[in-house]
Formats: C-alpha cells, structure tokens, sequence
C-alpha cells in the first residue's frame, strides 16, 4: 500500500513525503518531479505548449503508471484529484493524507521557494495570493471528500506532520486497506 499526499502546492507534500519515506524505509516520488523528468520538460513549459488541459492529460497518465507501484511514499501535484480518474486510481493503491494550510501560509512559503517562478505557471488571472484564495476555496472540498487522514501543516514542523502522519499510519493502515480486486 502506498502512502500518497494530497493538498495544495506549498503544503509540505515533498518536504514531508521525504521524511516520511526515509523514517519507514520507503522510496519517494513526488509526481511533478517524476512527470517533469519523463516530458523532459517544465510543468510550465507544458501549460505554455498545450495549456492545462495538455498537462492533466499528461499528469493522469503519470498518476496511472505511479499507482501502478506499491510501498512507496507518493506526493501528487496539487489539482491532481480535479479528475475522478486520478482520484479512483490512488484510493485503489493508497492511503491518502491530505496536507492543509490556509492561503497566509500558503503563500509565503511558495514566494520562498526560488523554483516556483521557473517551474510552475499562474492557473487563473488572479494575484498570486488572489489565485492562492480562489483554488483553495474549490479544491478544499474535493480534497476532504477523498482524504483519510488531514493534517494541517500551517504550525506544524515537517517533523511534527511527518510524526502526525506515520502515527496515523501504524495505527490505521489495517482499517484502510482496499479490498482485493
């Protein structure tokens, strides 16, 4: 079974993944980074060639092949669960932890992330902080629909989540197994 981050971007989903992974012995996987090094290219530069739409045909590809794979620590982009597809595949492979923080948060850890301008396109017209409030109030909803576990990440160290996160874990994975298909 895998362990498998949601949440939106700036949430912790790579810091904490990695901790995660290396406490349990587990590999790693952020999806973004995954997709990147298989295109060969830049989530922006994708979104600048085919535009959203182009990149989560692209991203449920990735996630298709990622959920293929089993014991693994798995961090997923943030609008990966916009598609039923996506959301169907990692429930079959995985327990899903959704990391949460509020816009404040949010946005100032990703106007400290130098990669963030290079790596990763603006989705609406909005301000940065604007876009920030604007998906979260859309995608909260569809991230605590699917979740079987939330932490929020706002006040918490990466080591707190990730102490958090394992508790869960060694105390519920037997409850969250999926059925044999």
């Amino acid at each position: 079974m895998n362990i498998i981050l949601i949440g939106f971007r700036g949430t912790g989903k790579t810091t904490i993944g990695r901790k995660i992974a290396q406490r349990l012995g587990k590999e790693f996987i952020d999806a973004d980074e995954y997709l990147e090094l298989k295109e060969r290219r830049t989530i922006k530069d994708i979104f600048a060639e085919g535009g959203e739409n182009l990149f989560r045909e692209i991203e449920t590809h990735i996630i298709s092949e990622l959920c293929l794979l089993d014991d693994k620590v798995i961090a997923t982009g943030g609008g990966a669960i916009l598609r039923e597809e996506n959301v169907r595949n990692l429930k079959k492979k995985g327990i899903l932890i959704y990391l949460d923080a509020d816009a404040d948060t949010i946005y100032k850890r990703i106007r400290e992330d130098t990669q963030t301008p290079h790596r990763r396109p603006h989705l609406t017209n909005r301000s940065a902080y604007g876009e920030i409030e604007y998906l979260l109030a859309y995608r909260r909803p569809l991230y605590d629909r699917i979740a079987d576990f939330v932490v929020s990440t706002a006040d918490l160290s990466r080591n707190e989540a990730a102490d958090k996160i394992i508790a869960f874990i060694n105390n519920h994975v037997l409850d969250l197994k999926p059925p044999d298909n």
